[in-house]
């Protein structure tokens, strides 16, 4: 899966800004000391935070441009995610939960 990352929001004492792409296919990993927004770019990636201005694209598809006003909910952006605490819907399998929205 390509993508591409865009994106500023503003915490109120952190500012996160983030601006890569990654085309290859394989393994990427974030990594950074703890606080430095690894787990907020997942989650706009994955569209449970809604960057207060930027752009997001996977595998080309465009899922959030503030400029245009597009949001594609997160159900919709076929994204696997496993959060780090127990947050999964308990009706369903880890497999399922991971391709909820697939």
């Amino acid at each position: 899966m390509s993508i591409s990352v865009r994106i500023r929001h503003d915490f109120g004492g952190f500012v996160l800004s983030a601006d890569f792409a990654v085309d290859k296919p394989g393994i990427t990993a974030l990594f950074g000391p703890s606080g430095s927004g690894k787990t907020s770019i997942v989650n706009a990636i994955a569209g449970l935070l809604r960057p207060q201005s930027g752009r997001i694209a996977l595998d080309g598809d465009t899922v959030l441009d503030t400029d245009a006003g597009l949001f594609v909910p997160p159900q919709k952006r076929r994204v696997g995610y496993m959060f780090q605490d127990a947050r999964l819907f308990p009706h369903m399998t880890v497999q399922s939960n991971l391709r909820f929205g697939w």
